[in-house]
């Protein structure tokens, strides 16, 4: 008999919180309006959405269409 152990990945999965860093960042980087507390602030994508028809002026078809190709499904 051996003694082969599974060779699983020791990366360890994200946390939720890891996982709202990471899109906030992503965020302020396409929209460089937001400060650190409007990322911080945000509750959710329709928020993200609203705030981005208020800072960039689009029409909310248009920032909903932006949010969704930048969360890929994701939530904030």
């Amino acid at each position: 008999m051996t003694n082969a152990t599974s060779n699983t990945s020791t990366a360890k999965p994200e946390t939720a919180a890891q996982s709202k860093q990471m899109i906030l960042k992503e965020v302020g980087a396409k929209w460089g309006k937001f400060s650190e507390q409007d990322l911080s602030a945000l509750n959710g994508k329709d928020d993200l959405v609203n705030q981005v028809v208020a800072k960039y002026g689009l029409e909310k078809g248009q920032a909903q269409r932006d949010v969704d190709a930048l969360l890929k499904g994701r939530q904030i």
